[in-house]
């Protein structure tokens, strides 16, 4: 058996013909559109716009959306997403994926909670491909906790007047909407409220973060807010209730993540493993020595484990179970094996590991993002631990 991305992955009962019939369109579509690319793309810091309407085309953008605003819900569950995100991580270049799906962390609250109007002008747009929406929750002075954040938005009759800044705002620089966390009242949780910003309003401007570690190609921003006026229509959920907006989307990110994490620890293994069978070193193969065997025996269990793990909550999450604190605790999980992996892969595959072009090289670069990302590690095991009460 040779050891690779699928032959890695445990078998998963819950699987049907469907779901297999989803990978295989979803990997021809990736291996014919955009892998050839993605690193040409990566390499220009820039996603051409075609692929969203092809995206749109192939079903991807619109996967557990309702049918009215062009999505696809029916028999569509965990698993697809599942999949996708793992197809995802076969791109090798995290910044594809971190731009043109940004939409599933922009889009669910207003999809979930806005206007039925406000529903129907930005929907069917975004899951058409033809416009975008991004999510602007961070801020200079407030990361990853949200209750803190500073932007402030003040009803005066029938709109909402705000103030104040958000960086590292995935897609920011393209998008049409931003889906905006904002101050309405009190300080903490208490007083955040979310708002749907047109980007095209009076007072609003952005800057591009282009000189970043990795995923090049995602289009990276700041949003500057400047006496922005925003019909009070768009309050997406009640004002001051907005944190439970954005919370509830949180772990479907977070899921999102992990599943792509561990894919990618996966592309990773797989390399190094097809350079440790063809490389030569004293006589013979690098798989041939002990201390390589071991090292990738070692990622295979890691992998493994963490696979299990994301099989185990996505199961749960389809009976209905949504536990924070263990999927908090599975992205911790699935960033520190993909962490890992890299690391072993780039120890394995020595020089070559260290040149652009490579797959293992550009998964190194990414790793930081996606331990930092949808919460860091460090909330990620605080926040399990207030879940559990301790």
């Amino acid at each position: 058996m040779t050891l690779d991305f699928d032959s890695a992955r445990l078998p998963n009962d819950f699987l049907n013909d469907e779901h297999h019939e989803w990978r295989h369109q979803v990997r021809r579509f990736f291996d014919k559109e955009v892998i050839p690319y993605a690193e040409d793309w990566d390499e220009a810091g820039d996603i051409p716009d075609e692929l969203w309407t092809k995206s749109a085309a192939m079903g991807i953008l619109g996967l557990g959306y309702p049918e009215e605003f062009g999505g696809t819900t029916e028999g569509i569950d965990i698993w697809h997403k599942n999949i996708l995100n793992e197809e995802m991580a076969r791109i090798a270049v995290g910044g594809v994926g971190a731009s043109l799906m940004v939409h599933n962390i922009g889009l669910p609250p207003v999809v979930n909670f806005a206007r039925q109007e406000i529903k129907q002008e930005v929907a069917p747009a975004v899951i058409a491909g033809t416009r975008r929406i991004s999510l602007a929750i961070t801020e200079p002075g407030a990361g990853s906790d949200v209750a803190q954040l500073a932007t402030t938005a003040k009803r005066e009759g029938d709109y909402y007047i705000v103030n104040g800044s958000k960086t590292y705002i995935t897609g920011g620089m393209k998008a049409n909407w931003f889906t905006t966390a904002v101050r309405t009242g009190d300080a903490a949780a208490g007083g955040v409220s979310t708002l749907l910003i047109p980007a095209d309003s009076e007072g609003v401007s952005r800057t591009q973060l282009d000189k970043k570690q990795g995923w090049w190609c995602s289009d990276t921003a700041t949003i500057y807010f400047d006496d922005v006026k925003v019909p009070v229509e768009n309050l997406i959920g009640e004002e001051n209730k907005g944190f439970r907006v954005i919370m509830n989307n949180f772990n479907w990110e977070r899921m999102g993540m992990s599943a792509a994490m561990d894919g990618a620890a996966r592309i990773c293994l797989e390399d190094a493993v097809a350079w440790a069978q063809q490389r030569k070193t004293f006589g013979k193969r690098l798989a041939d020595h002990q201390v390589i065997r071991h090292k990738i025996a070692e990622m295979v269990r890691k992998t493994q484990a963490t696979h299990a793990y994301l099989q185990v909550l996505s199961r749960q999450i389809e009976l209905g179970n949504q536990d924070a604190a263990a999927i908090a605790l599975l992205k911790v999980q699935c960033s520190q094996t993909f962490e890992f992996c890299a690391r072993e892969a780039m120890q394995i595959m020595g020089g070559i590991s260290y040149m652009r072009g490579n797959r293992v090289e550009r998964m190194y670069r990414e790793v930081r993002v996606n331990a930092i990302g949808g919460g860091s590690e460090e909330i990620m095991r605080d926040l399990a631990t207030r879940q559990l009460d301790l």
